[in-house]
């Protein structure tokens, strides 16, 4: 695989990640099935409407080189996930981010990372402990990670400016949110590192969030979580963190506080109990430095022996097998008794055609 991209190949990289109903795992399918983004956006209408939909307009060249050039005029550039320069950490993950743009000192993206995430109406001392903890780790070497929301995040964003800090955005990477956080974004900007996946001029949305949160835990090699309550947009991350093989940690609170009861929660199901820089150090100290474990699983298969009526007989039969609720993959695969490479490349056309929907543990379902 090339260490870097021609600027032609990643607008079309730019492109394919942009298209609808392409994300991460379904932009890995395309890559693998068709060799090149170019290709796959040459055969992005005809799998459309083979999978029952109707294929809409595709981001133009002139789009995305507006993108660009616009952020080069910033002073930052955009990453793909086959260049030498993207993060290991997120390169590692089984489906990463297509293309990420990135803004001030990227060679930060090349250190070990902590992330530090916590309660937006964080308590005082919460945001003290952060910003304490992200200030000692940084003295240590790690460069800190959060999503500069207010609260926990912005203090440990601003405990660890002289560091290292990066900043992963849940909107266009030239947008700051939230607005009172200006400052801070230009302090990132100067000193740290800001990095998105979304287009420039991109508001952020509810949709944006967890997104956002994946990027924070995949750069790290760990995630602390300081004040969270039940169902926050932190314990997402966290669960991301377990999802991609990183340590969790957690600070304990008061039961009294229902900012604490995510954290608590965490603790009891295993999360490493946190008071200090200290515990995370000791769970780290002897993977930093380490390469991060590639995925297991192997590339998806690109071929099969399938005539055009044998497949679309499949096609038939997925459909049946699907319902509202999750099925796994692999169980579909035994039910169909069809080729694997068969059965993911039916199910890679009815996701871009929008009529699939893909969840964790490498389930599907029809879209709601």
């Amino acid at each position: 695989m090339p260490g870097r991209l021609s600027d032609r190949e990643r607008c079309n990289w730019l492109r394919l990640s942009r298209a609808t109903n392409v994300g991460p795992v379904t932009f890995k399918h395309l890559l693998a099935r068709f060799g090149s983004a170019s290709t796959a956006l040459e055969e992005y209408p005809r799998l459309v409407l083979r999978g029952g939909g109707t294929p809409g307009p595709l981001p133009s060249l002139d789009d995305v080189q507006r993108d660009v050039d616009g952020l080069a005029r910033l002073g930052g550039r955009f990453i793909a996930a086959l260049e030498d320069d993207y993060p290991a950490g997120l390169a590692a993950l089984e489906a990463p981010p297509p293309i990420i743009s990135v803004l001030g000192h990227d060679a930060l993206l090349r250190r070990d990372m902590i992330a530090i995430v916590g309660a937006r109406n964080a308590s005082g001392l919460g945001r003290k402990l952060a910003q304490t903890l992200a200030a000692d780790l940084g003295r240590e070497g790690l460069v800190i990670a959060s999503g500069m929301a207010r609260g926990i995040d912005a203090a440990a964003h601003e405990g660890s400016l002289p560091s290292g800090t990066c900043a992963v955005l849940a909107g266009g990477i030239d947008i700051v949110y939230p607005p009172e956080n200006a400052w801070l974004y230009d302090r990132i900007k100067a000193e740290g590192v800001i990095v998105s996946e979304m287009p420039l001029g991109q508001a952020p949305q509810a949709r944006h969030f967890p997104r956002r949160n994946r990027i924070v835990s995949g750069l790290a090699r760990g995630v602390v979580v300081v004040e969270a309550r039940e169902g926050s947009g932190s314990l997402i991350t966290a669960n991301y963190a377990l999802e991609q093989n990183r340590e969790v940690f957690s600070v304990p609170g008061s039961p009294l506080d229902p900012r604490a009861r995510g954290t608590n929660k965490l603790l009891r199901d295993g999360a490493v109990l946190t008071e200090a820089a200290e515990d995370v150090l000791a769970v780290l100290r002897p993977i930093l430095g380490v390469g991060f474990r590639e995925p297991d699983e192997p590339s998806p298969s690109t071929s099969f022996d399938l005539t055009e009526a044998e497949t679309d007989r499949l096609r038939d039969s997925i459909s049946e097998i699907l319902g509202p609720a999750p099925l796994e993959i692999d169980e579909m695969i035994r039910l169909t008794g069809a080729p694997v490479a068969a059965v993911l490349s039916v199910l890679l056309e009815l996701e871009i055609a929008g009529r699939l929907s893909r969840h964790p543990g490498n389930k599907v379902s029809w879209s709601c």
